[in-house]
């Protein structure tokens, strides 16, 4: 669990990153998942969207994505979210909280 402090910290770090996965009407499954848990692996804080024909709202689809892959859901603006989990391999940690 991260701090509001940490939070904040994140949310400056996410605002300019550029969108890398893209949840549509088929939502998410399992390969998504995979994928998604392999980026946040390589770069800790990562930005997705959900797109108008998707099933859930942005805040639903981030908290299920979140709960799945044990991350921290940073900010929710719009139709995009951040997540963040800290990599488990000590060469791809860049990010110091």
């Amino acid at each position: 669990m991260i701090t509001s402090k940490q939070r904040a910290t994140l949310r400056k770090l996410g605002h300019d990153l550029d969108t890398i996965y893209q949840i549509g009407k088929g939502g998410f499954g399992e390969e998504m998942l995979k994928g998604i848990d392999a980026a946040l692996d390589a770069r800790e804080l990562i930005k997705l969207r959900t797109l108008d024909n998707c099933d859930y709202s942005s805040k639903e689809a981030a908290n299920i994505i979140a709960e799945e892959l044990h991350a921290d859901v940073v900010s929710v603006v719009g139709s995009r979210f951040v997540l963040y989990r800290q990599s488990s391999k000590e060469k791809n940690r860049k990010i110091i909280l």
